[in-house]
């Protein structure tokens, strides 16, 4: 039951940032008062009351820093986190999200990223969670006893921190793409990924929070320096290594990098805004191009797998295998639609251009253009429409590639991986993943390879040397 509300809007004393997404400009806060004015009355209201949020340690310590702004010593503030307790009363989520969260719980989200209105859905969840049938979650039945144990002092102990005129230097934000009034299609997709998929690839357990958080706060594209700031806070309270947090962006800009060759095709775009996002979280741009040719292995193999052998009579020469490069001149409109179509569903790339990539020509004479006279230069394949047909009928998995420059990142030692090996390779995971499958290993298409795959490698290729 909801006993009282307050509200108020602060003046920020920069500019507000992604209005696009709260809805506040700068002419509505220019008139507010300060955070520094309005904090003596601010305390009363919170000291010896738990604060619930929704990713609450990433919440207070914007509160915290406020508070510090103004002058205050902050002690500790006890607080219970929706997000957290989400695990324990709604353990089903891919996203937990305030969104996903309330969707979930039937609670009604109105005004979402507006302070009132997330704060409200926020207390309608935490009501959710208390009439549920199952066991209180543990932190939630402690959280009331230290929050009484808290003392606040009775004022600032010193200066409240003065604000430059001139607010850009603390505003600036890390922008992944230029402004733009609508988002990007690649940053689209962080509201669709799931932490499932970045956990596959390999983002430590612990980070989970982390990884939300980072989704969540890359919604428009940008990373303030309070978010920045906000989002060390969390690596500090929840413990992560220098080595977790690379983990978390590397499995982040992979899953990425999976979404992005959904239709089988990086973008020049998608390929600027996985570099910026890259960049952003530290990471080089040599390894975006590694992580992309890693998802797109991953996709060929994912095709590829259940993909029947050639007949016995196989009389068509070298086959079609997923992601090799096709070029279509002439044909009839209406039948190369549908084979172009086809070939895509199945992992084959179309592409506009012959060039020495390129595994085939399907033609059907009807044209002797630029396509024609350039497959003829470098003595490109040519095949007719019913040929491809035949060829997309029997295609087969693609092949191997032969050691490809792997990203190098940190990996979580645990003892069974820290057991000594016959030898080191420097084989691709993608070789790696297509000799399991061929020798009866249960093989997935995506995540870090099991240890017990590596190791058998190792051993099956020391024997053979």
């Amino acid at each position: 039951m909801v006993i009282d509300e307050w509200a108020t809007r602060f003046n920020p004393e920069g500019p507000v940032g992604a209005t696009h997404i709260h809805g506040i400009s700068d002419a509505d806060v220019a008139g507010a008062p300060l955070f520094r004015d309005l904090a003596p009355t601010l305390v009363p209201r919170i000291a010896g009351l738990p604060i619930a949020a929704h990713n609450a340690r990433f919440d207070l310590a914007f509160l915290r820093a406020e508070f510090r702004r103004a002058g205050w010593d902050v002690p500790w503030l006890p607080a219970y986190c929706t997000l957290e307790g989400s695990h324990h009363y709604l353990p089903h989520l891919d996203r937990r999200r305030l969104i996903d969260c309330c969707w979930s719980a039937g609670v009604p989200l109105d005004n979402a990223h507006s302070a009132l209105g997330d704060a409200r859905a926020t207390a309608a969840l935490l009501g959710h969670y208390l009439q549920r049938p199952t066991a209180p979650h543990p932190l939630l039945a402690s959280v009331r006893h230290e929050a009484r144990a808290v003392a606040w002092p009775p004022g600032p102990s010193r200066a409240s921190l003065s604000t430059s005129t001139d607010p850009a230097p603390r505003t600036r934000a890390a922008r992944y793409t230029a402004p733009a009034p609508k988002q990007p299609a690649l940053l689209a997709q962080l509201t669709k990924l799931s932490l499932v998929e970045v956990l596959e690839e390999g983002a430590p357990l612990g980070a989970v929070t982390y990884i939300e958080t980072l989704l969540d706060v890359l919604e428009d594209g940008i990373i303030t320096e309070a978010e920045a700031g906000s989002l060390q806070d969390l690596v500090e309270v929840y413990e992560l290594s220098p080595e977790d947090v690379e983990l978390a962006h590397h499995a982040f800009v992979l899953a990425l990098a999976h979404r992005a060759l959904d239709d089988g095709h990086v973008s020049r775009d998608e390929r600027a805004q996985l570099q910026a996002v890259a960049s952003t979280l530290s990471l080089s741009e040599k390894l975006v191009r590694s992580l992309i040719a890693e998802a797109d292995a991953a996709r060929a193999a994912r095709l590829g797998a259940g993909l029947g052998s050639l007949p016995a009579d196989w009389a068509l020469g070298e086959p079609l295998r997923v992601g090799d490069k096709v070029v279509f001149t002439g044909c009839d409109e209406r039948e190369r639609e549908r084979l172009e179509n086809r070939a895509r569903e199945l992992g084959v790339r179309i592409t506009g251009n012959v060039s020495g990539l390129t595994a085939m020509l399907v033609t059907d004479d009807s044209f002797d253009g630029t396509k024609s006279e350039r497959a003829r230069e470098l003595g490109t394949r040519r095949v007719t429409p019913t040929e491809f047909a035949l060829l997309l009928r029997y295609l087969q998995p693609a092949l191997p590639s032969v050691n490809p420059a792997t990203p190098q990142v940190p990996t979580t030692v645990t003892a069974q991986d820290a057991a000594p090996t016959v030898a080191s390779t420097t084989a691709s995971p993608t070789e790696i993943r297509a000799w399991g499958a061929a020798n009866g290993h249960a093989v997935g298409v995506r995540g870090r390879l099991s240890a017990e795959l590596v190791r058998a490698y190792e051993l099956a290729h020391a024997a053979q040397s």
